[in-house]
């Protein structure tokens, strides 16, 4: 028998190194999931949900700088994965979405399950298509897996009919062409950001994700040159928070004094970051008087204007050939560094009566080995983990930057499929651990013990800060307790409740040590909504004002 449509894209897929791909069976791809799971090089998991499946996918293709592949049927199944696709593409992270179509001789008649799918996920990926012919699907994919990873990395949407999987497909399949960056123009370009450097007194770099794979390269460049460093939002396990150099994240809440660095300026490298409006605090910086090279990713956007140089290539060559040719110079950033110490050092409190959420982060990172995963969630209670976890080893953190709820759970369970040996926890509060936490039975279901930590504290805390800055009170943002532990062990999980400080440390620590997937329902104070910060003071203060 010869190969058919399904069978040649799963080989194409093998070829370009994907090892997994996440999915929810439904009609329209039944022989792809066919070929998938016969294919030895592919691992093929099945979710609950889509969005957990394309969220999967992309911690999948954050954590191992290669695609993964989420798969979905037509319709309401393709639809449900538009918030993982919106969060790889803000996240820029490299991914293969595969949808099930109505079968072509019904397109257009709004049949049974029918959505343009390439209109739905124009607005959201990098690139999108859908198969006219059988003989176009393998072409379309091959252009997919050269546009993920071609500038800035994203997701690619390729949309087939059903019943041009099953088709026989004989043809060779023409794979886009590289482009190669002309001899010397990478040496060139390094030598006048190496000049730049050269004349600065206070050069900074911003460190987005795309560093991931060149932190050896930028280690060493900062240490050659003395570079300042900030991380991007969520992007901390770019640069090891506790090397002298290391002047701070740039999240939400970040003090004025962390920014000093930044507003002093007189050079600005972003690596591997599209300068996002949390990054750039609001597109504060770098002003339009500060020189800003930005290096790695596709074309800047519009508020780049003080744009000096940008350098379209891979960020580890454009490191090294940078170190090579800049001039090696101390700097000493001491008294920024021990600022962003101390801004990270725990608050220290007593042992007994409600949970504190930095004493959440405080304690797991006490127990947790060095090079754990944390997988984040959306919400106010993350707050606490980009300020008080310190990531200091590669590969560590995975969180969506467009603010997506539903992430962490799914993205553990991902990062434990692509990394059996590293121990994985998700952080999540109790809105978003209801939103994909059914994952939980796929963690189980592939015994991979990933460690969830839900923050309980019965709010939507985020816009529950917003409305008490804004409005002095609350609305439509208080949600039920939920008995996380119980919930947990329904879906197979081992379960865990904390109500009181002192049962925090025994439970972690029991969690940690379990081979299976855990559950740990922390109680929070409620009044705690972020750090420094009471939503109590906050509704009194605009009552008051």
């Amino acid at each position: 028998m010869g190969l058919t449509v399904a069978r040649t894209v799963v080989r194409l897929l093998a070829e370009a190194g994907v090892r997994r791909a996440y999915a929810v069976p439904g009609e329209s791809v039944v022989d792809l999931l066919e070929a998938l799971q016969v294919e030895p090089r592919l691992n093929l998991v099945s979710a609950r949900h889509e969005a957990g499946a394309a969220f999967m996918a992309d911690a999948d293709g954050k954590l191992c700088g290669t695609p993964a592949v989420a798969v979905a049927g037509s319709g309401p199944g393709a639809a449900s994965m538009t918030a993982a696709v919106h969060t790889a593409f803000q996240d820029e992270t490299p991914m293969v979405v595969l949808l099930g179509q109505v079968p072509s001789g019904d397109l257009g008649e709004e049949t049974f399950q029918e959505v343009d799918l390439v209109r739905l996920y124009a607005p959201l990926a990098k690139w999108t298509a859908q198969a006219a012919t059988p003989d176009e699907v393998p072409g379309l994919l091959a252009e997919a897996l050269h546009a993920v990873n071609t500038g800035r990395q994203g997701p690619a949407v390729l949309s087939v009919p059903a019943d041009f999987w099953a088709r026989p497909f004989e043809s060779v399949v023409q794979r886009p062409a590289e482009v190669a960056v002309p001899p010397g123009s990478l040496e060139r370009l390094a030598g006048e950001v190496a000049r730049l450097v050269d004349d600065a007194r206070y050069p900074v770099i911003i460190a987005g994700g795309g560093v991931r794979l060149a932190r050896k390269q930028l280690i060493d460049a900062v240490d050659h040159l003395g570079l300042a460093v900030y991380t991007a939002f969520r992007r901390q396990d770019a640069f090891p928070e506790n090397h002298p150099n290391y002047v701070g994240h740039l999240g939400h809440h970040v003090p004025d004094d962390q920014l000093r660095a930044l507003e002093q300026a007189d050079l600005v490298l972003a690596l591997g970051t599209r300068l996002d409006e949390v990054t750039t605090q609001r597109y504060r910086y770098p002003a339009y008087t500060q020189p800003l090279v930005m290096v790695g990713g596709g074309r800047p956007g519009p508020r780049r204007r003080g744009l000096t140089f940008h350098v379209d290539t891979d960020v580890a060559r454009f490191l090294s050939e940078l170190r090579q040719a800049a001039k090696p110079r101390k700097r000493n950033w001491t008294v920024a560094h021990q600022a962003v110490k101390e801004f990270m050092r725990p608050p220290q409190r007593g042992t007994s009566g409600p949970v504190h959420p930095a004493d959440v982060v405080r304690s797991l990172r006490q127990l947790a080995p060095e090079d754990t995963v944390v997988t984040s969630d959306a919400g106010n209670f993350a707050a606490f983990v980009h300020r008080y976890w310190c990531f200091t080893q590669p590969r560590t953190q995975l969180g969506p930057c467009n603010g997506a709820m539903g992430y962490a759970v799914p993205a553990a369970v991902a990062a434990k499929l692509a990394e059996p040996h590293r121990t994985v926890v998700a952080m999540v509060g109790d809105g978003g651990a209801l939103m994909t936490g059914q994952e939980i039975e796929t963690a189980v279901r592939h015994r991979a013990p990933v460690i969830v930590v839900v923050f309980q504290n019965g709010l939507y805390g985020a816009i529950a800060a917003h409305q008490a800055r804004s409005h002095g009170r609350l609305s439509s943002v208080a949600v039920g307790t939920v008995d996380f532990a119980s919930w947990a062990r329904g879906l197979g999980a081992a379960g865990y409740t904390v109500n009181d400080q002192e049962e925090l440390e025994p439970a972690l620590a029991s969690a940690l040590m379990r081979q299976r997937p855990c559950v740990v329902d922390v109680r929070t104070d409620p009044d705690v909504i972020a750090p420094d910060q009471r939503l109590s003071s906050m509704l009194r203060s605009r009552l008051e004002s």
